[in-house]
Order: C-alpha cells, then sequence, then structure tokens
C-alpha cells in the first residue's frame, strides 16, 4: 500500500468519495490508474509541470 495526497477529488471503489487534497492508502494498481487519470500527481515534480507545484513535507520529506 502506498500514501499519496490527491490533486483531484475522487470515489474509491467502494463509493466513498475524497476531496483533493486528502491523503489516501491505495494499492500500487490503483496508485498506476490514478497517476494516469492526473488525480494523483507525479513525486518529484514530474515532466512539464512548473509553477505552482506544491509537495507535501511529511516524514520522508528531503525538505527541512
Amino acid at each position: 500500500m502506498v500514501y499519496v495526497q490527491l490533486v483531484q477529488g475522487w470515489t474509491d471503489e467502494e463509493g466513498v468519495n475524497h476531496a483533493a487534497g486528502e491523503m489516501v492508502d491505495v494499492d500500487a494498481a490503483t496508485l498506476a490508474r490514478l497517476q494516469a487519470e492526473g488525480i494523483v500527481g507525479e513525486e518529484g515534480g514530474g515532466s512539464g509541470g512548473g509553477g505552482d507545484h506544491k509537495e507535501w513535507v511529511g516524514p520522508t520529506s528531503t525538505n527541512p
């Protein structure tokens, strides 16, 4: 399981709505699908974004 932050609202397989900015725990297959749909941002900045990209500062963050 992977703990990720949503950049868009999402309804999971059980019908539970999750708001943009919410942290959710998903499996690898669901994570891949959410990334492909743009619901979860790419870690490390991704490609071509620039601008207002915000990173979550948590226990594994490299930002002080």
